[in-house]
């Protein structure tokens, strides 16, 4: 049973390490393309957004709220 323990923990160790990277400035491009984001299709998401707002009888609110108070 150590041994089995000892060696999960060794597989967990080295999955932390693993998944540690720095991104540099100039590979920021990279990551900030369109086909990155996780709404890529706009007919989708348009869409889906009738579909929320038919069911809740509400539109808007899928955006980010700013000014940090909570109230949007």
């Amino acid at each position: 049973m150590t041994r089995a323990a000892s060696l999960v923990g060794c597989f967990i160790g080295m999955a932390g390490l693993v998944g540690c990277a720095t991104v540099q400035p100039w590979e920021k491009q990279n990551l900030a393309k369109p086909q990155m984001t996780f709404e890529d299709d706009k007919l989708d998401r348009n869409y889906t957004e009738h579909i929320y707002s038919s069911k809740e009888a509400a539109s808007g609110g899928s955006g980010v709220g700013g000014g940090g108070c909570g109230c949007n």
